[in-house]
């Protein structure tokens, strides 16, 4: 599995969306992504790629773009 696709897959499973809802997704945009979401997306991702992230990287995550950004930081690359 790509790291892509287990970014993705942090997303789909977090919020039960299928992978075609990621791709321009913004924090609010749905119902599942409020604030208690947003810290079971971060646990997810932190899991899946076995990062602790910054208070300011969890906040800043806003979108699934933003969320790719960020992971640079902790050298995941994401395509």
């Amino acid at each position: 599995m790509t790291n892509l696709e287990k970014y993705t897959q942090t997303f789909t499973t977090t919020f039960n969306i299928v992978p075609e809802q990621t791709s321009d997704l913004k924090y609010q945009d749905i119902k599942e992504w409020d604030s208690v979401g947003h810290m079971q997306l971060i646990a997810a991702i932190e899991d899946a790629f076995d990062i602790m992230m910054d208070t300011d990287d969890i906040i800043d995550l806003s979108s699934f773009e933003k969320g790719k950004e960020i992971l640079k930081k902790y050298d995941v690359e994401i395509g």
